[in-house]
């Protein structure tokens, strides 16, 4: 099966000694990605941005990052005008303060920040959300539902011509309220949320690199999710939220989030779209709707897929770091086949 060359609209790069290994795999399958900022210290300013970019192309020649910015505090609207002249940042990206990995310098109050969200609307640079309160009192399999009722819902509303992408949905109700908004909402899916449900984190023992965030849902989450991604519809694309953790920092006392599946991240989309039947509809959701929903051009080189089992290493070294990935150790059914 012979696709046009795919796209990642979410992407964890890192930095640093592991910076080479992982921007190689994501190169090889995809021509371009959508990279978080959330480094230490945050991506946080145009310049800091470009530099970024610099570090990520002199490992990756061929690859182009599209890169973002981290919305904090203390983000002003100037900085979005100087982020649209760069040419190369492509969305700010919202982290409620202590929702993920590295989101410490997220957003307290989003209200404070309405001023550069009137920026973004009029500069037409998307808002890339991380749907998830930090309130300790709601279950975690709840928070995104309630980032949802409390805070998407009026963005639309107040902002009506902000494009805004609501970044590795996780459930049904998620799903549905980017179907039922106007056509500049849309959203990302995960290949571990199309394939995983939070049983898989605890079969048979704690299952620490099934541990993400936003976490795995229910089945029937998943199943939503799937009818998504596979239902045509333009909304819906690619975004892998691959995010490589050093193996000692998820097998621990108190593991960190996120699953690495850079390494075969396309092959994972293929499996899930052919669990139900729609690999037709693989190539628009890979390599169409993001680029059109960026307002990229659509990539015309492409990638070759087969229906060839392959097996995972138990696990990658990226500079003498050791990273578990999806399926360590057990096989996926399709493979990339490439020119030799």
């Amino acid at each position: 099966m012979t696709i046009a060359m795919p796209d990642d609209f979410h992407v964890h790069l890192r930095d640093g000694v592991m910076l080479e290994g992982i921007v190689s795999h994501t190169a090889a399958s995809f021509a371009r990605a959508i990279v978080m900022p959330n480094l230490k210290p945050p991506i946080a300013t145009t310049e800091e941005a470009r530099l970024y970019r610099d570090r990520i192309l002199a490992v990756a020649p061929g690859f182009t990052p599209l890169m973002t910015l981290y919305l904090t505090d203390r983000t002003v609207p100037d900085e979005v005008n100087r982020a649209k002249d760069s040419g190369f940042i492509h969305g700010i990206k919202l982290y409620p303060s202590g929702a993920t990995t590295n989101s410490e310098s997220g957003v307290h109050d989003l209200e404070k920040l309405y001023p550069v969200l009137a920026r973004m609307e009029q500069m037409d640079l998307p808002l890339l959300v991380h749907g998830e309160v930090t309130d300790t009192s709601v279950d975690v399999f709840d928070r995104e539902k309630v980032f949802l009722d409390r805070h998407l819902k009026q963005l639309p509303r107040t902002f009506p011509g902000l494009r805004i992408v609501f970044e590795h949905i996780t459930t049904r109700e998620a799903a549905s309220f980017v179907m039922q908004s106007p056509k500049n909402v849309a959203a990302t899916i995960t290949p571990h949320h199309l394939l995983l449900n939070r049983n898989s984190m605890f079969r048979g023992g704690i299952r620490p690199h099934n541990y993400c965030l936003p976490v795995l849902k229910r089945e029937e989450d998943r199943v939503a999710l799937l009818d998504a991604a596979t239902s045509g519809n333009q909304k819906f694309f690619a975004g892998t939220d691959s995010a490589p953790h050093e193996r000692s920092t998820k097998e621990n006392s108190c593991g960190c989030a996120g699953i690495y599946n850079a390494h075969a991240a396309v092959e994972l989309y293929a499996e899930a779209f052919e669990e139900v039947g729609k690999l037709d509809r693989l190539e628009s959701f890979l390599s169409h709707h993001g680029a059109d929903f960026y307002k990229l051009p659509r990539n015309k080189s492409t990638i070759r897929l087969a229906k060839k089992t392959q097996t995972v290493p138990d696990y990658y070294d990226f500079g003498g770091q050791k990273v578990v990935p999806m399926r360590a150790g057990e096989t996926i059914s399709w493979s990339i086949e490439r020119d030799s």
